[in-house]
């Protein structure tokens, strides 16, 4: 059968676990912290390391943030700082992540074939019905989004890197400066906030709310919401290692 290394590569952390081809973790995940600064040199390592901790597998999916196209990253918002989320940009790590071929790189170090995409693309494939239009939105370090139409991976938009309001981006304005800031409280009444005001640019079928704040919004405020508003598991980042294959451009 079939089994997959699934990564998923945060702000703070990158965990992993393997699966086999129906998708069920077949080792404990594990995690290690995302090291600071952090060039693509060092990337690669961390993750063959940390797949060589976890039984062998046949293929790799790796989600991270930022935007990607075709495993190349065009941008990525938190790996070219010095120290992490939120301190000064390194303006020599910038442009070393800018056009990483970070798909061919990863296969040349893993020796297997690789699967790249944006860690709530990966997200959503571990939760989606497959019907209609699907919206995956991931709260964590700042704001993930990926969008499905019929079970297919929809083009990705960098959502996060929007203005919204204040002059912040989606991705300061409900990220984890802000929550820590303000409290789950109002913290979560800005989350719902958001969804109203995104609801008539996509018109999604279904909302999923996932990464690891998604748990922190207050039930009334999600009640609030709708019924077609989902909040989903966050190793659904983990999990979706395997669908991602079959719903997106694959190598």
């Amino acid at each position: 059968m079939m089994t997959t290394l699934s990564i998923d590569c945060g702000g703070g952390g990158i965990k992993a676990s393997v699966l086999d081809a129906a998708g069920t973790m077949r080792a404990r995940p594990i995690r290690v912290p995302t090291p600071y600064p952090l060039p693509t040199a060092l990337f690669v390592k961390t993750l063959v390391d940390l797949g060589g901790r976890l039984p062998s597998a046949d293929r790799v999916t790796v989600g991270m943030p930022g935007m990607l196209r075709h495993g190349v990253v065009v941008a990525t918002p938190h790996y070219v700082t010095r120290s992490g989320p939120r301190t000064r940009v390194d303006p020599d790590l910038e442009a070393e992540w800018s056009g990483f071929d970070a798909r061919t790189a990863l296969a040349d170090g893993f020796g297997m074939p690789v699967l790249v995409l944006n860690d709530a693309e990966v997200h959503g494939a571990g939760v989606v019905a497959g019907t209609g239009l699907e919206l995956m939105l991931t709260l964590g370090t700042g704001l993930g989004c990926a969008m499905f139409d019929g079970g297919r991976l929809a083009p990705h938009l960098e959502l996060s890197q929007a203005p919204v309001r204040w002059g912040m981006s989606y991705d300061t304005y409900i990220g984890e400066h802000e929550r820590r800031r303000l409290g789950d409280s109002f913290w979560s009444r800005r989350v719902r906030g958001v969804v109203e005001g995104l609801r008539p640019v996509f018109c999604w079928d279904r909302l999923y709310l996932g990464g690891g704040n998604s748990r922190l919004i207050r039930p009334d405020q999600l009640v609030r919401m709708g019924d077609d508003v989902v909040v989903v598991p966050n190793d659904a980042g983990i999990l979706g290692g395997v669908r991602a294959w079959s719903m997106a451009d694959s190598p």
